[in-house]
């Protein structure tokens, strides 16, 4: 028997922390100092891109290169991921996307970069995104018991977090002491980390349920949760949470901080007060142990809309700062439960489809959030927050209804 199996076997109170477990510690280390050199990425790519063009509009379309492809070839995505092996996906995009940061270093130790050239790294840099996301998703279970997804989860979201928090400032340092180029190729090296992990690990079992053409096997996968009652409702209510969330919290902030506060500084403190939140709830839902999961998430989606609904109205910055910080608590420790019961609940065999959807829903529907918040500021932006928070509260209540629903362990 595989220690996989015997730790699932385990009674709940003798069932190790993740972090004991060696092939998922592998993963993370890997995956972690990956993360750790995106920072250059995130940094060096709009720095560049401002020192080439001075164009904020030249900006937001390398950002769209990248985030259109993913989003429109998610689905194609998570059919992959259930039909071949998840870790050689991810080990095949890990190597795709270090060769386009490579590359991109390559240009620009070289000379200034053509636009054309930025455009088409970014955007193999999206497809290979993808195919990532879903895999990465539907890899974890392959990895440990089914009573350890909680913590793991924790685990993980604490991780992206903190390096969220202290990369950014590192990754300026290094670009203001050895230049873009450097930056590209940290980035580039820091691949190299989640690929040896990878290459060392074990391939989950290929689903042997999978027939047809992809067309059908997408289908499949959208029809799964459609049917699922609860998978469903709760991919409503991320997917509002996602759109309600998104703009308000993107062109919101910056509105504030601008015509309210007067203060660049603010808005880094207000950014920060929601990046410590999340950190404080990916550690909170570690620790914390629930038996009513579905009504610990439907009261964080409750508390989320009643948190935008009070942003309008107040106007001191400690205030808003205080109400960011607890939405991104309240966001952190809710996303950690939903994203291990949807990882024990799915059958393995559309894991990476439904993965897929619950992902497209997050970044299909943000732009559209981010557009509808432009328009809305425009308009009050008291009242955008107001709106936001009260439909939050609508769709809340809505799965509410559902016994199911409330029913979540």
């Amino acid at each position: 028997m595989s220690t996989s199996a015997s730790l699932a076997n385990a009674p709940a109170s003798v069932v190790p922390h993740p972090l004991r477990h060696a092939p998922y510690r592998r993963w993370l280390i890997g995956n972690t100092v990956s993360l750790l050199g995106d920072q250059c990425y995130l940094v060096a790519l709009p720095w560049l891109i401002l020192e080439l063009t001075g164009s904020a509009a030249a900006l937001g379309t390398v950002m769209m290169t990248a985030a259109v492809p993913r989003a429109v070839l998610m689905l194609l995505g998570g059919a992959v991921t259930d039909r071949v092996s998840a870790r050689k996906i991810m080990l095949a995009a890990a190597i795709v996307r270090a060769a386009c940061v490579g590359l991109l270093g390559a240009f620009v130790w070289r000379g200034a970069p053509a636009m054309g050239e930025i455009y088409a790294m970014v955007l193999v840099f999206g497809i290979a995104d993808a195919f990532a996301l879903p895999a990465q998703s539907a890899y974890l279970p392959a990895l440990l018991p089914r009573e350890q997804f909680v913590a793991a989860s924790s685990v993980g979201q604490v991780a992206a977090r903190a390096v969220a928090i202290l990369g950014p400032a590192p990754a300026g340092l290094l670009v203001n002491a050895l230049g873009l180029a450097a930056a590209f190729g940290a980035d580039a090296a820091s691949f190299l980390a989640v690929i040896a992990a990878l290459w060392r690990l074990p391939d989950p079992p290929v689903s042997t349920k999978t027939s047809g053409g992809i067309p059908r096997a997408i289908a499949e996968g959208i029809a799964y949760v459609a049917k699922d009652t609860p998978l469903c409702s709760l991919t409503i209510l991320a997917t509002a949470m996602n759109f309600c969330l998104s703009g308000p919290v993107a062109v919101g902030l910056a509105y504030l901080s601008k015509n309210v506060f007067d203060s660049p500084t603010a808005y880094g403190t207000v950014v920060a007060a929601v990046a410590a939140g999340g950190l404080l709830g990916a550690l909170l839902a570690g620790v914390l142990k629930t038996q009513r999961r579905g009504v610990l998430i439907l009261a964080a989606s409750a508390l989320l809309g009643i948190c935008l609904m009070l942003v309008g109205p107040v106007h001191a910055l400690w205030s808003v700062a205080a109400l960011f910080l607890v939405m991104g608590a309240v966001a952190g420790l809710a996303n950690v439960h939903v994203g291990a019961w949807i990882l024990q609940r799915v059958d393995a065999s559309v894991r990476g489809r439904v993965t897929s959807v619950l992902m497209l829903a997050s970044f299909g529907i943000a732009p559209i959030s981010l557009a509808a918040a432009g328009f809305a500021v425009a308009w009050n932006a008291s009242g955008m927050f107001f709106g936001a928070g009260a439909l939050m509260l609508l769709v809340t209540c809505l799965a509410a209804l559902n016994r199911e629903v409330r029913g979540i362990r």
